[in-house]
């Protein structure tokens, strides 16, 4: 199962389940919107297979994956691959090896709820159950409808989680992780239906003319297998049949997408759709900013936008340094009624997680400045979590080398204290799982049970590490609805 971003144990837009199974056993993954993401340091510029133009609706996926597929595939098998310069990679960001050691067992000072599901789970959990079943009735209208009335009014779970982009989600899932599913090794098994179930949600399209929803379910479900085939190596390393069949979905993705307009329909969920196809789009360096902004300004309250752009304003994808602090500070202004400076540390929040120049250009003040605003206006379990994994092990236990970048490291991971002490009440392991790995948007869990204990274990660690002085002079943290509480043994 591929795991997504920023860290529940929740289900969302990129990827999916197989088959039947609850959703308390599928929602291992969450969802920066599937936006291109935090996809892979890509280089669209070598060996990509031409533009193919006018794709009719009706005419089925596999003969068009086809005709463009297989003579390249024998092109490359008669004359080889064509060379290219290996890109430079970025410097490597390690992760430092706990030493934190405890005088005694930590479930005898530390004390704190982890409930399962948490609250946010839950609704996430059941907006996506819902749509599934709907859609395994083949009850589209009310599908189509129930989405449209939560994009329209702005509907989100606590977390800030759009309930269209949840629902979306939930309409192609089957579809989409089936063909995971099929492609884990790479490559599909031969005589494997993987185009069955998006040839099925293309005669759906068709029932449905006109449609914004309907075409945004169809084109993510089309950027979704796209990924999938594509996976998260470098440009070079992946294979040209993959690479094709990539470039064919996202094809598929903009033909569907071309006649809508965001703005026009003031559609959030439109507006995302639109910029996920930004990942398959070699021209898309001159437009980021402005989709990414249309799309923040019809839904300001919703984060995850603005850290896919600060990902997407990185010189390995389509900006610079100079484009992402110019972008984070206008977003910053733009959304100050809603985040204060927290806008600002939304943008460059996965940014300078994985890139060391960005780190050591941040603005640390006006970012810890923008951690505070977030959670004064966001005091809420999931996002005190977010944060204080962030800070702590994503940023905490982290270091490249680059002192300046450290440096920063070092003062963002103190931010911590902080919002543990004042913020933090109960514990979500998935999400601090997730932010040891630095919330990979395309990490593969084998054991969810495992992953999440890892998760918890780190956790306790790190948190138990803060109060090491209390717990020295023999005092045991219990967590209450209003925060840490030293008490005698």
């Amino acid at each position: 199962m591929i795991v997504h971003k920023d860290g529940t144990n929740s289900a969302f837009c990129p990827n999916t389940w197989i088959g039947n199974a609850p959703p308390a056993q599928q929602n291992y993954r969450e969802l920066i919107p599937r936006l291109p993401l935090l996809r892979p340091i890509g280089r669209p510029d070598l060996i990509q297979p031409k533009r193919v133009i006018g794709f009719p609706l009706m005419r089925p996926l596999s003969a068009f994956i086809q005709k463009h597929m297989r003579p390249l595939g024998s092109m490359l098998r008669a004359n080889g691959t064509p060379e290219a310069d290996t890109p430079v990679p970025p410097a490597l960001i390690r992760r430092r090896v706990p030493r934190t050691v405890m005088p005694v067992p930590v479930e005898d000072v530390l004390h704190i709820p982890c409930p399962d599901p948490t609250a946010e789970d839950s609704v996430r959990d059941k907006h996506l159950a819902s749509a599934q079943y709907l859609v395994r009735q083949e009850r589209w209208d009310d599908l189509v409808k129930a989405i449209k009335i939560a994009d329209a009014q702005r509907h989100m779970t606590p977390g800030t989680m759009p309930i269209a982009d949840l629902l979306s989600f939930g309409a192609r899932a089957d579809v989409v992780h089936a063909a995971e599913h099929v492609l884990m090794d790479g490559k599909p098994a031969k005589g494997a239906p993987i185009l069955a179930g998006i040839e099925a949600l293309e005669h759906e399209l068709v029932d449905h003319p006109n449609c914004y929803v309907m075409a945004c379910i169809v084109a993510q479900a089309h950027m979704d297998i796209a990924w999938a085939w594509r996976g998260t190596g470098w440009d070079i390393e992946v294979p040209a049949r993959n690479r094709a069949a990539f470039k064919a979905h996202f094809d598929r993705a903009a033909d569907i997408m071309a006649e809508f307009c965001p703005q026009s329909l003031n559609s959030p969920l439109l507006a995302a759709t639109c910029c996920a196809l930004l990942g398959g789009n070699e021209e898309a360096k001159q437009r980021v900013a402005d989709s990414y902004e249309t799309l923040i300004n019809l839904n300001p309250a919703n984060p995850r936008p603005m850290r896919a752009m600060g990902n997407h304003l990185l010189p390995r994808w389509y900006g610079s340094y100079p484009e992402l602090e110019l972008e984070a500070r206008r977003t910053a202004a733009r959304t100050e009624h809603i985040w204060g400076a927290g806008g600002y540390t939304w943008v460059q929040f996965d940014a300078i997680s994985c890139d060391d120049d960005a780190c050591a250009n941040l603005d640390l003040d006006f970012f810890i400045e923008g951690l505070h605003d977030i959670l004064t206006r966001k005091p809420d379990a999931y996002t005190a979590n977010l944060l204080a994994a962030y800070c702590a092990n994503s940023i905490g236990q982290s270091f490249s080398g680059n002192d300046r970048a450290d440096l920063i490291r070092a003062q963002i991971s103190n931010c911590s204290q902080w919002i543990v002490r004042e913020h933090l009440t109960e514990l979500h392991p998935m999400i601090w799982a997730h932010a040891a790995r630095g919330f990979d948007n395309n990490l593969r869990v084998h054991s969810p049970g495992r992953f999440a204990a890892s998760g918890r274990d780190d956790a306790v660690r790190l948190i138990s590490s803060l109060f090491s002085s209390e717990i020295a002079s023999g005092k045991r943290i219990v967590f209450t609805e209003s925060g840490p509480v030293a008490m005698e043994c």
